[in-house]
């Protein structure tokens, strides 16, 4: 099995020594493997959409707005 390398805060590190109990390759293995399905789902859905890169410009801004609009009425509110 191949093998990578972490650069870690020192604060994170220490807080990692202080449970030995648990198997942070596992952890990182599990975190790597779920991020991978993840990506392979959004390359699949990439493969199968008509939508250009200007398209998903143009829907990313009216999300963006229409979020925004919605976390200022909830802040007034």
């Amino acid at each position: 099995m191949p093998n990578i390398t972490l650069s870690l805060p020192e604060d994170l590190h220490r807080k990692m020594r202080r449970h030995p109990e648990v198997k942070w390759s596992e952890v990182v293995r599990r975190i790597l493997a779920d991020k991978i399905r993840a990506l392979e789902a959004m390359d699949r859905m990439v493969s199968r959409s008509i939508l250009t890169p200007e398209d998903v410009a143009e829907f990313d801004h009216i999300l963006k707005e229409a979020l925004l609009r919605r976390y200022r009425r909830r802040a007034e509110g």
